[in-house]
């Protein structure tokens, strides 16, 4: 699967019909959970109600010392948790110690024999959905120069080699004015590294920036007035801000799609950093030589620290961690060079300069210290830093509350405190989430399905095709039967009849990449109490046609019980007509 920034995909939703299905010949599905309190209620009640939905807030926590080594065995009464300033009440506390025997969940294996007269062997402790790791590796090409990536890289592939476990989802994507996914999310660090030997034989787009640099620094130099070079100047500011807001668009493109995964989600991004306020320095550069103060005014017409505020928030509510990396390493100053010499006053130039290293990391430190990770700059050797690093995916907490409020869109504060905190020890975690609504959740989770396949599905839905019928226009008119067992589905009585209500999110996505917007249709399952027994033998089905290109179309559908709080999601591919 390839992953692409969305692009709007012609599919359209068409009648729906709703409709009793045939028997299914299949396995049963799985066992899920009863139904929820409030559906239990209004069942009782013989009343229909929506159940409250009820989601926790999972903040995971790094506390070390002040060598950076993490503090192990803290329990859940060494926390205080604060939301807004007020204190809340931990329902779930995971602690993860980087020496405990750990594994995911799984019918097909088998449990481990010991040696004959040996002692049992201990159960390795189970991992929870929702503390698995998924990790992207992000190289930005267009924000880089290739020996400093290459010397990174060095670096990186021992350390994915020692840091990623089967229990672990790594992938690896690069950005050079276009978002690529080169590996698809695996738990084999071998295929992300062979491909990073492939990368170090791209260029990268930060050799022509930097000349561009120089150039408009020079043309500073050799000027006598300011009105010679202003223009210059704002061709390079422009050209620099819009480039940075499609950098910026990218990495928020790939956090919106992570928002749907159930686990922890780190972003290790590789660059040269990104201009907080676009050519500042050259601003600056022009009132030092000039003494013209209102050129520094301008400066603000290219600050893109709104951009990065909004990045860090969308970040900490997908339960993203940014890990960021300063590929130059130890920066020098460029004073000493023939195009800052002579201008302006002495130590001008090396306040520029200095002032243009700050603008570059700035957003760096942001993302990592408001999502709770680390930044890495100011070092040619980051192996250190990233063992640190992969200290914190092997040792941490993972604080989980029930907030008062329910998907009201707004942003919360977080603030964790030790209540016995020792001098030195310092405690990480993200600053704070917006509480997304219900829909907006089951929207993203829909399209993590259909970019990273399924993600559960304790509904036991199964999705089948039927046959495409192909218009004048040469797209299709394509049938998708959703089949629904009624034993997994919160029933209530309304009089003479057991209800339910559901509702399917659906998505499509081209051989391109190209995805549709997530479009949304009610489900209202009304079954005569009589036949009720006759029913949850058929099962129930759905089926709906949608509006396809010509070619290989996936799709992903999650299916929300709204009475029992349950969501399923299962995906499916289809080629419409001849394909390519």
């Amino acid at each position: 699967m390839r992953f692409h920034l969305p692009r709007t995909l012609l599919v359209l939703a068409a009648a729906a019909v709703v409709a009793p299905a045939a028997p299914a010949k299949q396995q049963p599905p799985p066992q899920t959970e009863p139904p929820s309190a409030v559906g239990q209620a209004a069942a009782e009640q013989g009343a229909f109600f929506e159940s409250v939905n009820v989601d926790l807030v999972n903040v995971d926590v790094f506390v070390t010392d002040k060598a950076g080594n993490p503090i192990k065995g803290l329990k859940q009464a060494d926390f205080q948790l604060l939301e807004d300033g007020h204190p809340v009440t931990v329902t779930n506390f995971y602690a993860v110690d980087e020496s405990t025997k750990r594994t995911i969940p799984s019918a097909a294996l088998p449990p481990p024999v010991p040696a004959p007269g040996a002692s049992p062997l201990p159960a390795p402790e189970l991992v929870p959905e929702d503390q698995r790791l998924y990790l992207v590796v992000y190289i930005d090409n267009f924000n880089i120069r290739p020996f400093n990536r290459n010397r990174v890289f060095q670096r990186l592939r021992g350390w994915l080699d020692r840091n990623i476990t089967p229990l672990d989802k790594v992938m690896l994507v690069t950005y050079n004015r276009s978002f690529k996914e080169r590996v698809s999310f695996t738990s084999d660090p071998l295929l992300v590294n062979g491909v990073l030997f492939d990368i170090e034989k791209e260029t990268g787009f930060n050799e022509h920036r930097e000349s561009d640099r120089r150039d408009v620094l020079q043309a500073i130099d050799d000027a006598d007035n300011p009105n010679q070079v202003i223009g210059q100047v704002r061709a390079y500011a422009g050209a620099l801000y819009n480039d940075t807001q499609f950098s910026i668009d990218a990495i928020k493109g790939l956090v919106s799609s992570l928002g749907g995964l159930p686990g922890r989600k780190a972003i290790l991004y590789v660059s040269e950093g990104l201009p907080q306020v676009s050519a500042q320095d050259i601003f600056q550069m022009i009132n030092e030589k000039f003494h013209e103060s209102s050129v520094l005014m301008e400066s603000h017409e290219y600050d893109a620290s709104r951009r990065f505020n909004e990045l860090a928030a969308q970040a900490n509510a997908n339960r993203v961690t940014f890990y960021t990396i300063d590929a130059a390493g130890l920066r020098t100053l460029s004073s000493s060079s023939a195009e800052t010499r002579s201008a302006g006053t002495p130590g001008a130039a090396a306040f520029v300069d200095s002032q243009n290293i700050y603008n570059l990391q700035a957003p760096l430190l942001q993302l990592a210290e408001e999502t709770g990770g680390k930044a890495i700059i100011n070092t040619n050797d980051v192996g250190p830093q990233l063992d640190a690093v992969g200290r914190d995916l092997r040792s941490y907490y993972s604080l989980g509350y029930q907030p008062a409020h329910a998907g009201d869109g707004r942003y919360h504060r977080i603030e964790i405190k030790l209540t016995n905190k020792a001098k030195g020890v310092r405690v990480r975690h993200r600053t704070g989430y917006r509480d997304k609504p219900l829909e907006q959740r089951m929207t993203d989770t829909t399209m993590a399905s259909l970019l990273f396949g399924e993600l559960g599905n304790p509904l036991g839905v199964t999705l089948a095709f039927g046959q495409p019928t192909m218009r004048e226009d040469g797209n299709a008119m394509v049938p998708i039967h959703l089949s629904i067992p009624l034993e997994k589905v919160t029933l209530v009585p309304q009089q003479e009849n057991q209800e339910g209500r559901l509702r399917a999110f659906l998505a499509v996505m081209d051989d391109q990449g190209g995805i549709s917007p997530v479009q949304v249709a009610p489900i209202s399952i009304k079954i005569p109490t009589a036949h009720l027994a006759q029913a949850r033998e058929k099962g129930w089905g759905y089926d709906v046609t949608l509006l396809m290109r010509e070619g290989r179309q996936k799709v992903a559908v999650g299916l929300r019980d709204d009475l029992g709080g349950v969501s399923s999601y299962v995906s499916g591919g289809i080629l419409v007509g001849g394909g390519r």
